[in-house]
C-alpha cells in the first residue's frame, strides 16, 4: 500500500497531516508513505520538523513538479495538481488537509482515495460546505464536527474517524514563550484573511493604534498567514510605527504565527472568525471578538465561538471590553470548557491522536480493498 500527504498551501496546514504521516510510517512497515512539497518552503520544513519530532519515521520526501508560471497567478494549485496528476494516482490515497484539493478529483484519480484530515476545528460554514462529500474518508478533532457534518448529510458510517487533532501531538506540551521583558497582561490579536468576515480592513489599523498608546497591556499581532502572504519586507514596512514599541510585536507570518508560540504565550485573545480560538481555549483564558460587519451572529452555528466571550462593534469599546474580559472570565470559562470538549475528542490513555488518525486511514483502506 502506498499514501502520499502532498501539500500545495501555506506551511500552517503541515501540521494538521503530517504528523500521521510520521505516524503511519512508523506502525505500519507495509505501508510505504510518501510526503511532497509543492513550493520551495514545503520539503525543508517538512524536513526540520520530522527530524525534530519523528527523527526514525521511514518517510520519503518527494518534491513534486511545477509549472513554468509556478509564481503566478491564482492558479497555482491547480496548475500543480494538473502537472503531477500521474505521480498523484499512483498511490492508494492521498491524504491532504485542504478541502480545495478536491479539484484532484477533476484531473481523475482513478481508483485513488482521497481523504481529508482538515486544518482547524473553527465553526465557519466554509468547513461544512457542500462538497465535503467528495472525500472518501474524513479525520475530524470531535463530535461537534461530527455532528454538523452528519446531519449535512456529508459523511457516512465507516467513512469517517473523530477523535483526531494531530497539531495538537507536536505543539501543545511546548512551554509557553516569555515575549515581553514586563509584567502586563499579553493580548493576541488575530484578524482572519477574508475580508467579508475579517476586522483587519475595516478596523485594524485602529487597533494597534489602541495597543500602542496602552500602558496596560503587550501586544501580538499574528494575523491568519493568509492576510499577509508572503511576508514581505515591503508589507512590514508598513507597521515600522511600531517597531521600536517594547510591548508590541508584529508577526505577518513566521513560524511561531503557526507553531502555537502565540496563543500559548498569549493571557487574552481578541479576533474575528479565525479557528485558531478553539487551540487558544484548550487553555481556558479570556477572549473578546470584534464583529467589524454587524452579523446577524446569534443563535448562529457558524458563529458558536462567538459565545466565548464578549463581542464589541466598535473600536471605542475595546478598553472596556479588554478590562471586563478579565475581571468576569468566570462567566465564560465554563463555556469554554464545554465547548473545547465537544471540539476535541482526544485520546485519553496517552495514545497520540496522528496515531489514531493512522490507524483508521489504514483499517479504511484495508478494508475497501478487500
Amino acid at each position: 500500500m502506498r499514501v502520499v500527504f502532498p501539500y500545495f498551501a501555506q506551511l500552517h496546514q503541515v501540521f494538521h497531516s503530517l504528523p500521521i504521516a510520521a505516524a503511519m510510517a512508523a506502525r505500519h512497515p507495509d505501508v510505504k508513505v510518501h510526503v511532497a512539497g509543492a513550493d520551495d518552503t514545503h520539503l525543508p520544513f517538512v524536513r526540520d520538523l520530522l527530524a525534530e519530532h519523528a527523527p526514525d519515521a521511514p518517510v520519503s520526501i518527494d518534491p513534486l513538479s511545477m509549472p513554468l508560471l509556478r509564481r503566478f497567478g491564482s492558479k497555482k494549485k491547480s496548475r500543480t495538481i494538473f502537472k503531477n496528476r500521474d505521480y498523484l494516482r499512483s498511490f492508494d490515497a492521498i491524504v491532504t488537509p485542504e478541502r480545495t484539493s478536491l479539484f484532484m478529483r477533476r484531473v481523475g484519480l482513478g481508483h485513488t482515495r482521497l481523504i481529508w484530515t482538515r486544518h482547524g476545528a473553527g465553526d465557519r460554514a466554509i468547513g461544512f460546505a457542500s462538497d465535503v462529500d467528495g472525500f472518501d474518508f474524513v479525520l475530524m478533532a470531535g463530535r461537534k464536527i461530527e455532528k454538523r457534518l452528519h446531519e449535512a448529510g456529508l459523511i457516512r458510517p465507516g467513512h469517517y474517524a473523530t477523535g483526531v487533532y494531530a497539531k495538537f501531538d507536536w505543539l501543545r506540551s511546548a512551554a509557553p514563550l516569555r515575549l515581553f521583558d514586563n509584567d502586563r497582561p499579553t493580548v493576541l490579536y488575530n484578524p482572519h484573511f477574508d475580508q467579508e468576515l475579517s476586522s483587519w480592513e475595516r478596523c485594524g489599523l485602529q487597533v494597534l493604534e489602541h495597543f500602542a498608546a496602552s500602558t496596560r497591556y503587550n501586544l501580538i499581532f499574528a494575523p491568519h498567514v493568509r492576510l499577509f502572504d508572503p511576508p514581505t519586507l515591503q508589507k512590514y514596512a508598513a507597521f515600522a510605527r511600531y517597531a521600536g514599541l517594547a510591548h508590541m510585536r508584529i508577526d505577518l507570518g513566521s513560524a511561531r504565527s503557526i507553531d502555537m508560540s502565540y496563543s500559548s504565550a498569549a493571557d487574552i485573545y481578541l479576533g474575528d472568525v479565525s479557528s485558531q480560538v478553539a487551540e487558544f481555549i484548550v487553555r481556558p483564558r479570556p477572549c473578546v471578538f470584534i464583529d467589524a460587519h454587524r452579523s446577524d451572529w446569534r443563535d448562529n452555528p457558524d458563529y458558536r465561538f462567538w459565545t466565548l466571550g464578549a463581542v464589541i462593534e466598535q473600536i471605542d469599546e475595546l478598553k472596556t471590553a479588554l478590562d471586563a474580559a478579565v475581571e468576569r472570565h468566570g462567566e465564560f470559562a465554563e463555556a469554554q470548557r464545554r465547548y473545547v470538549s465537544e471540539t476535541f475528542e482526544l485520546p485519553e490513555s496517552g495514545e497520540a491522536s496522528a496515531a489514531r488518525g493512522a490507524d483508521a486511514i489504514v483499517e479504511f483502506l484495508r478494508r475497501v480493498a478487500a
